[in-house]
């Protein structure tokens, strides 16, 4: 059994790899290297939310207005986000990502689908649906 795990922890090891290089490309060609995991979240959420607020912000992240006004300001500036009035009340503004910022929230994602699309190049129709019946069985 040992060297069994040993060959599970040296594949996924593997697959891990792959998909922290599709990773660093994706984020690379967004010319950002000193990006933090946290506005990594910050761009995550945006992205999941429609015409989202400062205020609304605040509360999903759980922040002081003040620490998302500023991390809106180093997103801004990293051309990462937009921001657009509301029509109706000036003093609110809309949240939304540029296609940098959209590259980025969705690089783990994207990394993924190269990693799997990877996958599919490697291995026959009827590997794939075997791999898919074996994963299924992962909880």
């Amino acid at each position: 059994m040992t060297d069994q795990k040993e060959h599970l922890v040296l594949i996924f090891d593997n697959l891990i790899r792959m998909k922290n290089e599709c990773s660093c490309s994706i984020f690379s060609a967004c010319e950002i290297s000193d990006i933090t995991v946290k506005q990594i979240n910050y761009l995550k959420v945006i992205d999941s939310h429609d015409e989202i607020t400062f205020s609304r912000l605040a509360e999903i992240t759980r922040n002081s207005k003040p620490t998302i006004t500023e991390m809106i300001h180093k997103l801004d500036r990293m051309g990462c986000i937009s921001r657009k009035s509301c029509p109706h009340d000036g003093r609110i503004s809309y949240l939304y990502l540029t296609e940098r910022g959209e590259m980025i929230a969705r690089a783990e994602q994207n990394a993924l689908q190269q990693v799997i699309e990877r996958l599919i190049d490697s291995l026959d129709c009827h590997e794939i649906d075997l791999l898919i019946e074996i994963l299924k069985k992962v909880r």
